[in-house]
């Protein structure tokens, strides 16, 4: 959204040509690495924000990152477009990093020296590490604020006509595994989706997210957080496949929970069981 509106602004260009540099690497999913020889890769920021959004490609998404101004200039866009809880952490490699127990270096971006360094530390210091990160989540957000956002997005109410169309068909075009929101799509529906996060600690897992906006056969929309707290990474991919798996109406919960609806903020809450933090947020 803040590249997407400083575009709007006519200071930035998604034809603009950017350069990928191998210091600019971050952890984890970034298939844009294998690219990034020599000075570095050049491409332009639409492919960057393609990459980020439809392959959450996190050396992507961290160089939009610097290209926008850094972390002040996403929270200011949130702050001036009156977005909510939801707050924005410091990149992908101080977050990554921090939340593991380590302090970034380039070497960790390279030749699996991430993994290297985080099995050197010993398990308190890396559950100690990952429990402030869960108490205090720099990156964090309120599930009916993503909801609100991406409902004000779809109406119109954030960027122009056109930045909002480039975004949201761009995550139509998402990429996603068995785990997703896609996976469970049932048939007639559409969804411009993005998945979120995960730090993994051996099998635990900080988050197991995804937002989107689905359209109905009918045309109806619906913005949609599915948020799972601190839990295990094997019950989190059970319970978003089974909650996804759900038709609309009152079916959303399942047999987990009832349907619980606030006629007044026009959004539905279905917290699972013993899975703290799952919410499906719909926007009417």
């Amino acid at each position: 959204m803040t590249v997407m509106d400083l575009r709007d602004q006519g200071k930035i260009r998604l034809d603009e040509p950017i350069l990928v540099r191998p210091q600019d690497l971050t952890l984890f999913h970034q298939p844009i690495a294998m690219l990034v020889k020599g000075d570095g890769y050049r491409t332009t920021v639409g492919e960057l924000l393609t990459r980020a959004l439809t392959h959450s490609d996190n050396t992507a998404n961290d160089r939009l990152l610097t290209r926008v101004g850094g972390p002040s200039a996403v929270r200011s866009m949130i702050a001036r477009k009156q977005l909510g809880a939801i707050r924005f952490g410091p990149g992908e490699r101080l977050l990554q990093s921090g939340t593991a127990g380590l302090v970034w270096q380039p070497s960790y971006a390279v030749n699996g020296g991430f993994m290297t360094a985080r099995n050197r530390l010993s398990p308190a210091v890396r559950e100690a590490a990952m429990n402030a990160y869960v108490r205090n989540p720099p990156d964090g957000a309120a599930p009916i604020a993503i909801a609100d956002a991406i409902a004000r997005l779809a109406k119109g109410d954030i960027l122009s006509e056109t930045s909002t169309k480039i975004l949201l068909d761009t995550m139509g075009r998402s990429v996603t595994g068995r785990a997703r929101l896609r996976a469970a799509l049932p048939g007639g529906w559409e969804i411009a989706h993005k998945t979120g996060t995960g730090q993994d600690l051996g099998r635990r897992n900080a988050g197991f997210n995804d937002v989107g906006l689905l359209t109905a056969p009918d045309g109806r929309r619906y913005a949609i957080a599915v948020m799972i707290g601190d839990t295990i990474l094997a019950d989190a991919r059970a319970a978003t496949a089974d909650s996804g798996s759900r038709g609309g109406g009152g079916e959303v919960c399942g047999d987990h929970a009832a349907l619980e609806l606030r006629a007044e903020t026009q959004t539905l809450f279905c917290p699972l069981p013993g899975r703290e933090g799952l919410r499906w947020v719909g926007w009417f």
